[in-house]
């Protein structure tokens, strides 16, 4: 079998460097050179961003398969996380009451959208390996970026409804929706943390069908408590929601958001894309933005 040695990019082209196996002739070694210039399926766009069979543990992997979330420690350091939350505030400060709009506002929280078109530092955020092997892990099927968007819950507010972000779902559907938490900030007990309901994903209905007060604790419950620089994947047929921030600070994190490909997005990626974004981004990328 061959084994990926190297993925790199020059000018347009991704060129992927495969460790060539010969088992018939014993034979073992050598680079063989693939130039992509285009990119036909989800399978190519993550083997060439330098998705593997292993990028995922077993672990995890079962993790999203039982509990219907994983968490990735230390996938951001300090340098990042630092150029983030400056590129957050300058967003928040340049765009004022209009922060957000794209895609939806919301009382008691900053929101930002289209992400994807704002930054290049938000680039490695949406085409990251584990995330991208986590999302495939879920969907198993071909996938585009639905929205990159951020929401941070100011004090005293941030409180949500258990909910799933694709609606009510019947047993045996696929899994059409899986979202990504990025922790710009430390997710304490009571800066209002993210809530899930471990293995909800793999119930039909609403929270309601099963006699639960969406806004009430859930008994099985557990929050997302994580550093800055933690991501949380979250099979988005799980019930989570937003609690209530209980401190004198706010609390950022961003959400790259994915759908199954035959779904429309919740941005339109390709009405939104702008030239010098679209320029500057590889074609691995622009297939998982569908642009």
């Amino acid at each position: 079998m061959n084994k990926i040695a190297a993925v790199f990019r020059i000018d347009s082209f991704i060129v992927i460097a495969y460790h060539v196996s010969n088992t018939q002739n014993n034979y073992e070694g050598g680079l063989f050179m693939h130039h992509i210039t285009k990119i036909n399926r989800i399978e190519e766009a993550v083997q060439a961003i330098g998705v593997t069979e292993q990028t995922l543990t077993e672990e995890e992997k079962n993790s999203l398969n039982e509990k219907g979330f994983v968490v990735f420690t230390g996938m951001l350091d300090a340098a990042e996380l630092e150029t983030l939350r400056a590129k957050y505030e300058e967003l928040m400060e340049k765009e004022g009451m209009n922060a957000g709009k794209e895609v939806h506002q919301e009382e008691g929280t900053r929101r930002l959208s289209d992400l994807v078109n704002k930054g290049e530092c938000f680039d490695s955020v949406y085409t990251n390996q584990k995330l991208l092997a986590a999302v495939y892990h879920v969907l198993k099927r071909e996938f585009k970026l639905s929205s990159l968007n951020a929401r941070d819950a100011i004090p005293g507010a941030g409180l949500q409804a258990l909910h799933a972000d694709w609606g009510s779902r019947e047993e045996f559907e696929p899994f059409h929706v899986c979202n990504s938490i990025w922790l710009i900030d430390d997710f304490t007990p009571d800066n209002g943390a993210t809530r899930i309901v471990p293995g909800t994903h793999k119930l039909a209905g609403y929270p309601r069908d099963y006699g639960i007060d969406p806004r009430e604790r859930h008994p099985q419950e557990e929050l997302i408590v994580a550093p800055a620089g933690s991501v949380c994947v979250i099979n988005s047929h799980l019930w989570h929601g937003g609690t209530l921030n209980r401190t004198t600070k706010t609390r950022r994190a961003m959400h790259a958001y994915f759908t199954a490909r035959e779904h429309q997005q919740q941005l339109d990626q390709a009405a939104y894309i702008r030239k010098r974004t679209y320029d500057r981004l590889s074609p691995a990328a622009r297939y998982i933005l569908d642009v």
